[in-house]
């Protein structure tokens, strides 16, 4: 029989290639997209178009304000998105963002019996989030092992992050080979109501390059 899994799906080239690579090794997938408050909003609907063109067996949309909390340019209209590379973490970094996905892909796994939860981080081509590294994914791992009931009574839940040590180039050669269409997608921070990128900030940066170092026509829109 084939096993459940949870697939957190932004809308974004990264995770579109999750939810192709987690059908690929025989998964039946659930996606789970959040709202938390993004000004780039565009990318939920590109989640709901790209659940159904994958295939997945249903496609929830759940809520979380991170608004409220502020301290990110993605959250905060009043704080530029940068549109060139600085120093440290930038400013697009949304605390606890991926701590808050996880747990919310968590909690419906463990109601729905999978015990499979993919997100698309990655450590190499990346903005240095640190929601985004190896440490981080083993260490919410090992919480879910002790913070649900499936966890103490003896099942064990796997945070599968598969494009971990990709480059962006390979995570698009290999999203190509297993067939997502990219110009359904939507990476851009700030992109507008229709999903048009705005092609200089750091997601653009490092979608176009991507595109480029594959040697694949880069589909996006820009605005």
């Amino acid at each position: 029989m084939k096993r459940e899994a949870i697939v957190l799906l932004s809308g974004g080239l990264d995770s579109a290639t999750v939810l192709a690579m987690a059908h690929a090794r025989g998964f039946h997938c659930r996606t789970l997209a959040v709202s938390y408050g993004q000004r780039h909003s565009a990318e939920l609907a590109a989640a709901a178009r790209l659940s159904q063109h994958l295939g997945a067996l249903e496609h929830r949309q759940m809520h979380v304000d991170l608004a409220r909390i502020g301290g990110s340019a993605l959250t905060d209209p009043d704080l530029p998105v940068p549109v060139a590379p600085t120093p440290g973490i930038p400013i697009t970094y949304v605390p606890a963002r991926n701590t808050l996905f996880l747990s919310l892909a968590l909690g419906w796994a463990e109601v729905c019996g999978a015990r499979d939860i993919f997100i698309g981080v990655n450590a190499v081509d990346y903005s240095g989030y640190p929601d985004c590294r190896p440490d981080f994914i083993n260490a919410f791992e090992a919480l879910a092992g002790v913070a649900t009931r499936a966890g103490v009574e003896g099942e064990s839940f796997r945070i599968q992050a598969p494009l971990m040590t990709l480059g962006k180039a390979d995570i698009i050669r290999a999203g190509i080979a297993l067939g997502v269409d990219y110009g359904q997608t939507v990476s851009c921070y700030q992109a507008d109501a229709t999903g048009a990128a705005c092609g200089r900030c750091d997601s653009c940066r490092l979608r176009r390059e991507g595109f480029a170092a594959a040697g694949v026509a880069d589909p996006t829109r820009y605005a």
